[in-house]
């Protein structure tokens, strides 16, 4: 009898070495190393940026995609969201919660737009908010977006991406859709985000946000 607990105790801490080492490997935060840097500067990263790379984090995550296949994607955020984020990602890997993709703004030429039309998740550009002279906080790196395409963004005037036209009335309950029921908000709500599809005017469904 004791032979069999300790062989079941053995299996259970194998295991959870086995979990904290496939953590380690998959779910990772490092300063931004030069080739991502060289990759970054002049595009997410123009020249007089009020930021600096040393205040910035490269995170790597595992995911699943739409098809339900296992991929690795690269986030660059602030320092101070860094954990967070990363906590938000391994929740969501482990849950199977689904994300189109994963890659850094710099891969399309830091447009916003192009990024959303390829419903890609994406946290730091170095950018105004459209149509005015103020920085969006994904200038600092502690704003997020997550599959633009099924949450976008709304106003009276227009909806980005324009494939996000049939994701507006949010009552239908569609894949991939954000709503207060949705793992996703219940994880950055817990982590002290706020969320862009509780704003009056204008509506973000795709953004969230934490203010350092």
């Amino acid at each position: 009898m004791r032979a069999h607990s300790f062989i079941r105790l053995q299996a259970i801490f194998a295991a959870i070495c086995i979990s904290v080492a496939a953590y380690a490997q998959n779910f990772t935060i490092t300063p931004v190393p030069e080739e991502v840097a060289e990759r970054m500067r002049g595009v997410s990263l123009p020249d007089g940026a009020q930021i600096s790379l040393s205040e910035l984090r490269l995170l790597t995550v595992s995911y699943f995609d739409f098809d339900g296949n296992i991929q690795t994607g690269q986030i660059v955020s602030n320092a101070s969201v860094a954990r967070d984020l990363l906590q938000i990602f391994h929740e969501l890997y482990l849950a199977r919660y689904q994300i189109a993709s994963i890659r850094l703004i710099d891969d399309f030429g830091g447009s916003d737009d192009r990024s959303m039309e390829a419903n890609n998740t994406s946290c730091f550009n170095y950018r105004l908010v459209p149509g005015t002279c103020k920085l969006s906080n994904h200038s600092m790196g502690v704003a997020i977006d997550i599959n633009p395409v099924q949450n976008p963004f709304v106003t009276s005037r227009f909806t980005v991406p324009e494939e996000g036209k049939k994701y507006v009335d949010r009552s239908l309950k569609m894949p991939h859709m954000i709503d207060h029921d949705d793992l996703c908000f219940k994880l950055f709500k817990a982590h002290g985000f706020t969320w862009g599809g509780d704003w009056k005017n204008s509506k973000d469904y795709q953004h969230f946000e934490k203010k350092p």
